[in-house]
């Protein structure tokens, strides 16, 4: 059983929901990465979710992209961000890791390392599961295959313009968590309607036999409660990003400013409770 299977099995016998963070390698500092993917484990995630940084994002709001533009200043990379997996999994070999990024970064890899050079590479890194973001159901059949062969589970997203046939299509291969975008827009945005969620979960699982995280404006512990209500996962990113460069200006010194760790107790508190 992989690790996000065995996480989510764990979590559901407990009755407990999913916290999952985004973090941008390399930000805010290139070697910034692997502190916070501790700092996070320690104040109680259960799955992280790594940005791939990428020029062209096209799910991204502005404070994910000024996080990947800082990020690429960094020299950071595909290659960096298994390299962050790999040191991270000298001392974490529980903690899933997911890597989210775009399909560009992932072909460029391979031009530069050979076919199936990413896949390779990432399972030998320590990842868990990939989400590419422009990787649509209907074109990723080969791309699943590999990742299964290698012991890797395809996240996708999920919106609420989604129609039964595409949920279908995604129910097919999707392994790991299905990533549910809870409104229109691109992260960080605020317009989350918990009522509208419900509903939308609703109509995935009625596909969908896997858990079903949920992300996208989810910025607090009242909207993260409300939301694992329905979810089996939260997924938090920009909130988290902001915490991280608002930390970075007060005190450059401090690799894991301790608003960011507070936050994420905060929000475990809130799912647990």
């Amino acid at each position: 059983m992989s690790r996000i299977a065995s996480t989510f099995e764990r979590l559901q016998q407990q009755g407990r929901k999913a916290l999952i963070p985004y973090l941008m390698t390399g930000f805010p500092q290139a070697n910034s990465t692997v502190p916070l993917m501790q700092a996070a484990v320690d104040a109680g995630v259960d799955l992280i979710e790594l940005g791939v940084p990428f020029s062209d994002p096209m799910a991204d709001g502005a404070v994910v992209q000024a996080a990947g533009e800082r990020a690429i200043a960094n020299g950071v990379g595909l290659a960096e961000v298994l390299a962050a997996v790999r040191t991270f999994r000298q001392a974490n070999d529980a903690t899933p890791v997911v890597l989210m990024g775009y399909a560009n970064s992932v072909e460029s890899y391979n031009l530069q390392h050979g076919a199936d050079a990413f896949v390779r590479d990432a399972a030998q890194a320590g990842v868990d599961g990939v989400l590419v973001v422009d990787y649509p159901p209907e074109e990723s059949a080969e791309f699943a295959a590999a990742l299964r062969k290698n012991g890797l589970d395809q996240i996708f997203l999920l919106a609420p313009t989604s129609t039964d046939e595409r949920i279908q299509q995604v129910a097919q291969l999707a392994s790991g968590y299905v990533y549910y975008v809870s409104l229109k827009g691109v992260t960080g945005s605020s317009a989350l309607d918990t009522t509208a969620v419900a509903d939308m979960l609703a109509r995935i699982r009625q596909h969908v036999r896997i858990p079903v995280g949920v992300g996208f404006g989810i910025r607090d512990a009242a909207s993260a409660r409300a939301v694992a209500e329905h979810g089996d996962a939260v997924v938090i990113g920009s909130k988290l990003l902001q915490l991280l460069e608002a930390g970075e200006a007060e005190n450059k010194d401090a690799q894991v400013p301790a608003p960011f760790v507070q936050f994420l107790r905060e929000i475990r508190a809130a799912l647990d409770a």
